[in-house]
């Protein structure tokens, strides 16, 4: 038996307890305009979207990097902890809804992965009562934090037979509650109302739009860390962060080239890993063999990752989804596509929403950067 689970427990509000949590949602009704917030490493991406009936409606749109406001990264990943200048981040998110003429204030922040924990283990079956205690119990041999120190939450993924034994398999995730009061602090001095706060991979599921009963890999490469998630039948069923990231690849072709990070980021973000393109005075190199080897790292974690759920569930992974800023890299589809022997896309989350055609192209482009946010904002319409 599936049981369908909605993860409000642990990221709305993000009450301190269940009593409190069950409190406010009793009072909360759905906006129908809201902020998707996403908080990367070197760039903030704020989405409003407003919703009337079914119909979902582009309302603004914006993006500020670091280095515009600050000398450092907007967060830093430091032995499973997430680092934020709070008052830049307030900052800048304020001058992002200034400058788009956002209106809403109601806001949802998506919370990285690499500072969440994600894990599977299996309980006997048993009641709804008996449920919560157990998880808790059994989450003290999984999360490497006390547990004094985080939020739980968790959903039931399946009901199976083993051995002529009835369990249930879960799904647990942990938040440290030191990055929830920092997004709540954030939230506070933009003078934003925090409606939720929800897991990345959460948000890029939802901006897929169309469900599928097939198993997928969404793998979004992101700036700094990439995330391989496994979607099956519409339901998450594992996510791992790995360290390879975009950022490494504009770093490894300045250090190749002799040439500054916006140099590189330039060469890296026109040729890709396309074939016979020249860079410049470097003919003799070419940018493609350049990335190729750390390309190849990061597609050999995703099919470690794929065969591993395979070994498990006895599912093969039918498909890819690219998100994350570097999805756009020229030629990355067509050689993951050749790699996994595979269907390989790359995600559209504005595949469903309304905005003007004349924004077509300039949707198709910033989408992959943008999923995260969509989602989030999408959350708020639900």
């Amino acid at each position: 038996m599936k049981v369908d689970f909605d993860f409000t427990k642990i990221f709305d509000f993000v009450a301190k307890t269940k009593e409190e949590l069950a409190s406010f949602l009793s009072f909360r009704i759905t906006s129908k305009k809201c902020l998707g917030i996403d908080i990367g490493t070197s760039s903030i991406r704020i989405i409003e979207l407003s919703r009337q009936g079914e119909r979902k409606k582009l309302e603004n749109y914006g993006e500020m990097q670091a280095s515009c406001i600050y000398k450092d990264s907007f967060r830093t990943f430091d032995k499973n902890t997430l680092l934020f200048s709070n008052q830049n981040v307030a900052k800048a998110i304020k001058a992002i809804i200034e400058e788009s003429k956002m209106t809403s204030h109601k806001a949802i922040f998506s919370i990285p992965d690499f500072s969440s924990f994600f894990t599977n283990f299996e309980l006997p079956v048993m009641t709804e009562e008996e449920l919560p205690q157990a998880i808790k119990y059994e989450a003290k041999r999984h999360i490497p934090l006390p547990l004094a120190e985080v939020t739980l939450d968790w959903q039931v993924i399946n009901n199976q037979s083993v051995g002529g034994n009835q369990t249930s398999k879960i799904l647990l995730v942990a938040v440290p509650n030191e990055i929830i009061n920092q997004y709540r602090n954030i939230a506070q001095m933009a003078g934003l109302e925090l409606f939720a706060l929800e897991a990345e991979v959460f948000g890029l599921l939802r901006s897929l739009i169309q469900t599928t009963k097939d198993t997928i890999a969404l793998v979004d490469i992101g700036a700094q860390t990439s995330t391989c998630s496994i979607i099956d039948k519409g339901v998450l069923k594992n996510s791992h962060s790995f360290d390879l990231s975009g950022n490494e690849l504009t770093d490894i072709i300045s250090k190749s080239l002799s040439v500054d990070y916006e140099t590189a980021d330039r060469l890296k973000e026109k040729n890709g890993l396309l074939f016979d393109q020249p860079v410049g005075l470097h003919q003799e190199k070419q940018i493609r063999d350049i990335l190729l080897p750390f390309i190849d790292a990061i597609l050999k974690e995703i099919d470690k990752i794929c065969k591993d759920f395979y070994k498990v569930e006895k599912r093969s992974v039918k498909k890819i989804v690219l998100a994350g800023a570097s999805a756009l890299l020229p030629g990355l589809e067509e050689y993951c596509r050749n790699y996994f022997k595979g269907e390989v896309e790359i995600v559209d989350p504005f595949y469903n929403i309304f905005y003007p055609p004349v924004l077509e192209k300039k949707m198709k482009k910033m989408g992959p950067a943008y999923a995260i946010a969509v989602g989030m904002a999408l959350r708020g319409l639900d």
